[in-house]
């Protein structure tokens, strides 16, 4: 069920193999009663969904204790896969649409996952100075990410790479960059995950804040 995910993540725990097998079954149920997840495309959760979340992983190794936001959570992606990966670290997710947030939190609830909080609301709502990073799944352009991520980042670092914001993103980036063209640096996907033509097009952003 998971053979993709193992295929790029050989090492994974027995409990996390068992909490994404969960998420393989539960992502389509709730699916079924709240659209989280395009349903031309639910089919294709391992790869497109939980795969594509987990790429943050091959980009950093988060230290524990490292606090992440999920700027835009909707269905819980990417912090619900990342959740799972590093269970030492704490993951804050918000969405301002609800019943995607009640997604996330029913689901975070049947995996067990204990490092992470929920909330229904604005990123302006979020604790100030209380991150290392912000992770962003395709919610908006970079300029307004950067904007938004910068008010709830910590000074102080503890990762190989300095505080900052995170994001996945798919196509041509350099018009959307703008002012955060030379402090960006961009990650091609396709390096980490070769036969999966997904991700020919998709990218990691990082822009130290």
């Amino acid at each position: 069920m998971l053979d993709t995910i193992l295929k790029y993540f050989p090492n994974l725990t027995e409990r996390q193999r068992e909490q994404l097998s969960l998420m393989m079954r539960l992502y389509p149920e709730w699916n079924e009663k709240i659209n989280v997840i395009s349903r031309k495309d639910i089919d294709n959760l391992e790869v497109n969904h939980l795969l594509h979340s987990l790429s943050i992983a091959k980009f950093i190794n988060f230290t524990p204790g490292t606090r992440i936001l999920d700027l835009g959570c909707g269905g819980g992606l990417p912090g619900l896969p990342l959740a799972v990966l590093f269970p030492e670290c704490r993951f804050h997710l918000v969405d301002r649409v609800g019943k995607k947030i009640k997604v996330a939190t029913e689901i975070a609830a049947a995996c067990g996952l204990k490092n992470v909080t929920l909330q229904h609301g604005d990123s302006g709502e979020c604790p100030r100075g209380a991150y290392d990073f912000v992770v962003s799944r395709a919610v908006m352009p970079l300029p307004d990410l950067v904007k938004a991520s910068r008010p709830h980042l910590a000074k102080k670092m503890q990762n190989a790479y300095p505080n900052g914001l995170i994001t996945l993103k798919g196509g041509e980036l350099s018009a959307e960059l703008g002012f955060y063209k030379h402090d960006t640096l961009i990650e091609p996907l396709a390096q980490w995950f070769p036969d999966e033509p997904f991700f020919e097009t998709k990218m990691l952003t990082y822009t130290p804040v």
